[in-house]
């Protein structure tokens, strides 16, 4: 009978907590003092992921022109390749000329 007496029903011992009351009276504790370090921290690191946000906004500009620049280089880049294709068609027989006119004022020394 003296187990019936310890059961957490019993009106005696409604004012006196028991051992496994008190510990997780102190693990609710513990438990609550851990979630609060973790909002804090989460607090924190929104702060942080806020700050890098607006640092990495400002450079939206930079980042912009930088874009910018590189597709006006590959641009270029394709159109300088188009340009020196058409131009070493026609460089072919320009170069052809220039060869016969060094052949000429080759003839031209030696005569």
């Amino acid at each position: 009978m003296a187990w019936l007496q310890s059961t957490p029903g019993s009106g005696g011992r409604a004012s006196t907590p028991t051992v496994f009351e008190q510990q997780r009276e102190e693990l609710v504790r513990e438990i609550a003092v851990g979630m609060e370090q973790v909002l804090q921290n989460m607090n924190r690191l929104n702060r942080n992921l806020e700050s890098i946000i607006t640092v990495g906004n400002e450079f939206g500009s930079v980042e912009a022109l930088w874009s910018q620049f590189e597709n006006f280089m590959g641009q270029s880049e394709e159109e300088v390749g188009e340009f020196q294709g058409k131009r070493h068609v026609s460089g072919e027989g320009e170069g052809q000329g220039k060869s016969g006119t060094h052949e000429g004022e080759g003839d031209s020394v030696a005569g």
